[in-house]
Order: structure tokens, then sequence, then C-alpha cells
């Protein structure tokens, strides 16, 4: 029994990606070309990952189908291979070189298909003296200088952005902008080639602006002193009475004077221009929003330009009546999650299907993208019919 598949709306329909199965920024990638349409295929190993998720709860294998293929079996490389040869995009997140031993490297996909874009998915990148070695996120976001400015305190470790700094947004992001490049490329001129989407090169990219003011001398080298690092008392969080927490971002000077204004110290707030009184401001400041609840401020601020937000918890954020209203969050076969973004006038996404479970899809697959080594057992009774 198969699992049925909706059509595939959004911007990518009709495009087919392969997505060698693996863990973090490569499977968050593909699940954003899946909710974009693109129909894609996640190529599982039979056993699964070993992560311990509940594969029908692992929301970033949304809207994708699942076939299992052995990668060390003799017959594994060349099935794949015939995934390669229908497909425009394929996604890796292997060591370098862990693809090329297995068979489905970009010399031998390319080979069966030059127009084939080959994106590959690593913390480190393909080149350097790095590269061969294992990591994570907070390693790779640690030596590009962006987890060092990421805190309120100087004198303090830096604050752990948990992984979306660097799989996710230096990493994840990255390799989609390349691969739907490098598709745009092949589309026009005939040539496949490969995207190597590396997090310690996304994350540096990220930062390019605060290079820029540290070049020009707007900020300095070290965390919790700066504008937007919460070394700003007007750019920052504030506790309140319950234990909730407000977060405050009145940068503008007209924004500013409406914060003060609704928070009650508009005649006694220290000059905000001075750095040297910034640490009075902020004790006045976190004083007056310790004095009531995150509810009681989030009324006081609601529906004005002080652009100050309570700070809400994962479960809580659903329930914000502005992203209630916008649907940023869906509920589908009972799961909450995040919805398809960006939003497309003429071509919506959407969440179509949930988790595909490893395998699920294979008869599915094999008939739609005409592979049937996905299911020899069948491709052996045609060949003796």
């Amino acid at each position: 029994m198969t699992t049925p598949h909706p059509p595939a709306r959004g911007p990518l329909a009709g495009v087919r990606v392969v997505e060698l199965a693996g863990i973090g920024p490569g499977p968050f990638a593909a699940m954003l070309l899946a909710d974009l349409g693109a129909d894609v295929v996640r190529v599982d190993r039979p056993g699964g990952p070993g992560l311990g998720i509940d594969p029908a709860r692992d929301l970033t294998n949304r809207n994708k189908r699942s076939v299992l293929v052995d990668l060390k079996a003799d017959d594994g490389p060349d099935t794949v291979l015939d995934l390669v040869a229908r497909a425009d995009i394929l996604i890796e997140g292997y060591r370098p070189g862990v693809a090329e031993r297995l068979g489905v490297g970009p010399d031998a996909c390319l080979a069966r298909n030059p127009r084939l874009v080959y994106g590959r998915m690593t913390g480190w990148g393909q080149s350097g003296p790095l590269a061969p070695t294992a990591g994570h996120d907070i390693g790779y976001i640690a030596i590009t200088g962006t987890l060092g400015m990421i805190g309120p305190d100087p004198d303090g470790p830096p604050t752990v952005p948990a992984n979306l700094v660097g799989d996710y947004a230096g990493g994840s992001l990255y390799l989609v902008i390349g691969v739907l490049a490098a598709l745009q490329h092949a589309r026009t001129h005939g040539e496949g080639q490969i995207v190597d989407a590396a997090i310690v090169d996304g994350t540096a990219h990220l930062a390019t602006m605060i290079h820029g003011m540290l070049a020009a001398g707007g900020w300095q080298d070290r965390r919790g002193v700066n504008l937007l690092d919460g070394g700003c008392p007007f750019y920052g969080t504030y506790a309140t009475s319950d234990g909730g927490y407000m977060a405050v971002g009145a940068l503008e000077q007209r924004f500013y004077d409406e914060f003060v204004r609704l928070l009650g110290i508009e005649d006694s707030a220290p000059a905000r221009h001075d750095p040297v009184r910034w640490g009075e401001l902020r004790a006045a400041v976190a004083e007056r929003f310790r004095s009531r609840t995150r509810a009681e401020w989030t009324a006081v601020f609601e529906g004005t330009d002080a652009c100050v937000a309570p700070v809400l918890s994962l479960c809580e954020a659903p329930a914000h009546p502005h992203l209630a209203a916008r649907g940023t969050f869906v509920e589908h076969d009972g799961l909450v999650q995040p919805a398809p973004a960006p939003r497309f006038s003429a071509t919506p996404g959407a969440v179509r299907t949930g988790p595909a479970l490893p395998g699920a899809h294979t008869a599915d697959v094999a008939r739609d993208w005409a592979v049937p080594s996905l299911r020899p057992d069948d491709a052996a009774k045609e060949s003796s019919a």
C-alpha cells in the first residue's frame, strides 16, 4: 500500500530533486524545495539514520517522498544514478569524499546527467584543513566570529543561538540559493555544476553588514557593547514581574520617543545618545518593566510604533493574534508547524503531506520517475514476461 501524494503546486512544481538522506541542514534545504512545489525524493537507507527521532514527526521530511536504497549494496549506486538521470537537483550532506566512495559523487552523477545541479552541504566545506573532520553548528559559527559577537555580556560567555544561525541560516538557506541559481544556469546553458555550500561560508557572509560597521568604526569587536548585540539599552530584552520577558527594538528616535513615553520614563530617562550613561538607562528601563506582567506590558504597547513585543515560547507563538491571522503556523495531521515561506501570489506553496516515512513511496516513485530498478522484483517480472 502506498501513501497518496497530492499534486504539487508552488513555483518549483515540475522540478525533481534527489535527496540523499542525512541530518540537519540538508534535509531542511530539501524541505524548503519541497514546500515550494518540487518533487523531492529522499533516498533513505535501510534501518534509518539512527538518531532516535520518530520519522512520523520529523517535520523536515514533509512534502517529500521516500524510497529505500542501500548504497552499500552492489546495485545501490546504480539505482541512485537511475534517479539522478531523471533529476534536476541532487542534495547530499556527507563528509567530503564519502559520496565518491559510495559511487554517487559528482563525477558519476554528472556523467549520467550533464545538466544536474549537484548540491553539497557541509560545515567546513569541500576544501581546507578542517574539511575532513567532524563538526557541528556551534563549532562552525565559532570560527567565523559570529558566535563570539552574540550575547549581552562582554565579560560573560557567548549566547548559543540553538542551531539556527549556522545549520539553517548559514547552511540550508545558502544551499537553496545556490542550487536554484545553478538550476537557472543549467536551464539557460544546458550545463550542470557542483554547489559547495559550507556553513562557515554562509555564516561569515551573514555578518557582512557587521563587518562593514566594524570597518567604519561603528562596531566594536567585542560583544555586549554595540547597537544590535544587547549592549544598547533600547535594543534588548527585559524581565517582567511575572517572569516573562519583553523585547525592545526602539532604535529610531521617533520610535524611541514613543517607547519611553509609554514606558512612563519620558521625563526621567538618561540621554540615549550618551553611551556612558547606557547603564543608567538600562537600569531605569529594567525597573519599569519589572513593575508589570508581560500581558500588561503587551497591552500597553499593542498597536503602537514603540517596537516592543512579548517574548513568546515555541508553544505560545502559534496563538499570537498576528501570526494566527496570517496563518504563519498550520496544523497538518495533528502536527502544528510553521507554514511554508515565503508566499507567492500566483503559485502558493502548502503543506501537502506529513513527514515521509522511510520507503513509503518506493512504488510510486518507481512508476512516476520511470525507474524500475527501485523495485527489482517488479523489474525481474517484466524481463521474464
